[in-house]
């Protein structure tokens, strides 16, 4: 996959590059038909990556969170998020995160999480160790909830029905941070949270996510414990450890 890796790589300095000019700075915010916010910098870094994909990989499909599908039926798809966390974009915190993935029939087989302002890179293929900036990282040998720290975005980014199931696990858990969108699953890569739960993601949202932390050690799935793939309901869970995954599809 190396001439892939490099692609995904050329990706994100392409999307890296586009944002950096507008952070802390105007950036022509705007919200969508569901409430959500993009901006100048969501566009001009998703219209960035489409067009090294056009010229250097014409016969692959893309799937945008900002300009839709194209070559829907492709059995190569590069699915992109320029900005996941538009709402830390737009208050200056960094950490949001850039997502790149590549998807060979419906499945995630290559994955980045870049963060643009801190320069720091998570990049994980099938059958490779994960890379942090370069340099090998594993997930935490954490097999008890009750040691755990849970990471997830908002209550009010779950649908109604799927918080109080998730809720369930904060009085199981050693500790539980709020916020950072795409920024935890690259923290559960390194080591320092040990599990995230999520609901209502689109593929966007997590197809890059699944092979960064499975190169890493980790385990990813949906609530039900079945693996990640384009079919998949936006209901996820990545965790570093089996055993964790075992004890929260349990709980919910």
């Amino acid at each position: 996959m190396s001439a892939d890796i490099a692609l995904a790589h050329a990706l994100a300095e392409a999307a890296g590059a586009s944002i950096r000019p507008y952070f802390r700075a105007e950036h022509g915010v705007e919200f969508k038909a569901d409430a959500s916010p993009v901006t100048l910098a969501d566009r001009a870094a998703e219209a960035a990556m489409r067009a090294i994909i056009e010229r250097e990989r014409p016969a692959d499909g893309i799937i945008g969170e900002e300009y839709g599908t194209i070559r829907e039926g492709a059995a190569r798809q590069w699915v992109l998020d320029p900005i996941d966390g538009t709402r830390s974009f737009v208050a200056g915190r960094p950490i949001f995160g850039t997502l790149i993935a590549l998807m060979e029939d419906g499945v995630p087989v290559l994955g980045v999480i870049d963060q643009p302002i801190t320069r720091e890179r998570w990049i994980g293929a099938v059958g490779q160790p994960t890379l942090f900036n370069g340099k090998p990282c594993r997930t935490r040998a954490c097999e008890n909830l009750s040691d755990a720290i849970m990471a997830t975005t908002s209550p009010a980014a779950f649908p109604a029905d799927d918080w109080p199931r998730s809720e369930a696990l904060i009085p199981q858990v050693r500790d539980t941070i709020w916020g950072g969108d795409c920024y935890n699953y690259g923290l559960l890569a390194l080591g320092q949270i040990d599990l995230v739960v999520e609901s209502g993601l689109k593929l966007h949202d997590f197809a890059a996510l699944v092979p960064v932390i499975e190169g890493a050690g980790g385990v990813t799935c949906d609530w039900r414990g079945e693996r990640l793939t384009a079919e998949s309901d936006g209901r996820v869970i990545a965790a570093g450890s089996e055993q964790l995954v075992t004890a929260v599809v349990g709980l919910i």
